[in-house]
Parts: structure tokens; C-alpha cells; sequence
């Protein structure tokens, strides 16, 4: 089992930005800008482009929906999108506010906010999130 499959199960504490049954989005605890999310899906897959087509498709609504509450909750420009996943064995991905293509270079520095600050930002996107169903 992942660390991404404990994290949706709830076997590991996270800041949940939006769930269903078939998804889950959660804040990266070493983002790169504040509202740096992460979405998965619950069924674990290594590789996002081993996932069905159907399936694919659902999980790119899903962060769509996510990104679009991201972009309700944290002043930015757009939400970027990016697909790396060679640090975790499961398929998610990023979803990062930007002011400009700086904030999603994945190399640099990572930023840390208080437990706090993660929660509420968790709730607002959440909250946006569910105005969106």
C-alpha cells in the first residue's frame, strides 16, 4: 500500500482539499506556493496513463473542479497542472496557484506554513470545491 493509498484511507493524517468515492485531493505538505494540491485516486496505480481512458477522464474533471476551487480560495493568475510522479508510486497530480511559471519549477525551494494556515486553506478549497457539485 501506498503512502498516497494511507493518506485517502485516512490511515495517515492529511489536509483534505476534496474527496469522492473514486478520488481524493489533499494539500502537499512541502508545496511549492500556498494551495499547492495533490489529487489521486484511490484505486492505487502506479502511472497515470496505465489508468482506463474512462477513468482518466473522471480524474481530470475531478482536478479541474479542485483546480477551479484552488483558484476561488488563492489569488493566482491560473492553476498549473503537472504530472511527474517518480517520487511516490501512485499516480496524482500537482495543482499549484501561479503568479507566474516560477511557482511550479518542482526543483526549487519548498515552502512551509503553519498547521493552521494548511487547515483553513484545506477548508476553504473544500468548501469551493463542494459549491461546485
Amino acid at each position: 500500500m501506498t503512502i498516497f493509498s494511507k493518506i485517502a484511507q485516512g490511515e495517515i493524517p492529511s489536509y483534505c482539499c476534496a474527496q469522492t468515492d473514486e478520488f481524493y485531493a489533499f494539500l502537499d505538505i512541502n508545496p511549492l506556493v500556498k494551495g499547492h494540491t495533490l489529487c489521486i485516486p484511490r484505486r492505487e496505480v502506479d502511472y497515470i496513463f496505465d489508468m482506463e481512458d474512462d477513468e482518466i477522464a473522471r480524474f481530470q474533471q475531478f482536478a479541474k473542479h479542485v483546480a477551479l476551487a484552488i483558484k476561488k480560495v488563492c489569488p493566482c493568475i491560473k492553476v498549473g497542472e503537472a504530472v511527474l510522479g517518480l517520487e511516490v508510486p501512485h499516480a496524482h497530480i500537482h495543482l499549484v496557484p501561479m503568479q507566474s511559471e516560477h511557482d511550479m519549477q518542482f526543483g526549487g525551494p519548498k515552502k512551509s506554513f503553519p498547521a493552521e494556515e494548511m487547515q483553513q486553506v484545506a477548508d476553504a478549497i473544500r468548501n469551493e470545491f463542494e459549491k461546485l457539485k
